[in-house]
């Protein structure tokens, strides 16, 4: 991606001033095309659909952050463990997939603002004898988790009494979770209760949420660049807080949610 020459200090400095509204109508002729990076297994916020479309929250939301940009985007899919390293190889310019913003991942690439902030949770079989959502109730049980994520490096810190089985993706733990293959598992508590409340995840329940770790968990999800890209990040910022100010992002979230995923 190459941002335009015309598109000035004195411009990008314009949109973070103006965030509240700086985007609209601004045309911003370097940005036409950006590549975005997704998973496409963590619903509701990213899923391929059987016929080839992505949906979820996601999705909305890095279509209404192009939209405000005046940019053309496409998408690419990308199995999370290789999500960064695509990113850094140039596969595309920006990673809209959940990705929580921490400071070990801060070492290899620069975030937006958040975009979102939920906590974690425990989910469990609805028959299960795991009495809350604890490390001293999850003592000597199997947990399951996505790898590479952070609820696994908080099951690891925070929940060292119980055995940790990763898995690739988020539908892995739940097939193996429904089958009594793990007792409990944890994740978003979003992704959770979306699963829990669907048929295919009619076996099961959520246990608790847990209270977050900033230093594990970091500031909310937030929309990953390569090192140096300033300006396209700042122009990122700016439409998010556009979507916040006009309407356009509560209009997203009150399609998959009946609470502000904004947070804190």
């Amino acid at each position: 991606m190459q941002l335009s020459k015309t598109i000035t200090t004195a411009v990008s400095a314009l949109a973070l001033v103006l965030a509240f509204g700086a985007t609209q109508g601004m045309a911003q002729d370097g940005l036409k095309q950006i590549t975005i990076g997704t998973e496409g297994a963590y619903p509701p916020f990213n899923t391929l659909e059987s016929d080839g479309t992505l949906t979820g929250f996601d999705i909305d939301i890095a279509k209404a952050l192009c939209e405000e940009m005046n940019a053309e985007c496409t998408f690419v899919t990308q199995d999370w463990d290789g999500m960064i390293p695509a990113l850094i190889a140039g596969k595309y310019d920006a990673i809209i997939a959940s990705m929580s913003i921490t400071e070990e991942r801060k070492e290899k690439v620069d975030f937006t603002e958040k975009y979102y902030n939920t906590p974690p949770a425990i989910a469990v079989a609805k028959d299960s004898d795991i009495s809350e959502a604890s490390d001293a109730a999850l003592d000597g049980k199997l947990l399951g988790a996505q790898s590479s994520t952070t609820h696994s490096n908080y099951a690891e810190a925070k929940l060292p009494s119980a055995e940790l089985k990763l898995y690739p993706t988020a539908d892995e733990y739940k097939l193996d979770l429904e089958s009594g293959r793990v007792d409990a598992v944890i994740d978003d508590v979003v992704v959770l209760s979306e699963w829990v409340n669907s048929d295919e995840g009619s076996c099961c329940k959520i246990l608790g949420t847990l209270t977050p770790d900033l230093e594990i968990n970091g500031e909310g999800a937030g929309i990953a660049l390569r090192k140096g890209e300033d300006e396209l990040r700042e122009s990122f910022n700016a439409a998010i807080a556009a979507l916040r100010q006009n309407g356009k992002y509560k209009e997203i979230n009150d399609k998959y949610f009946d609470f502000d995923v904004y947070g804190e």
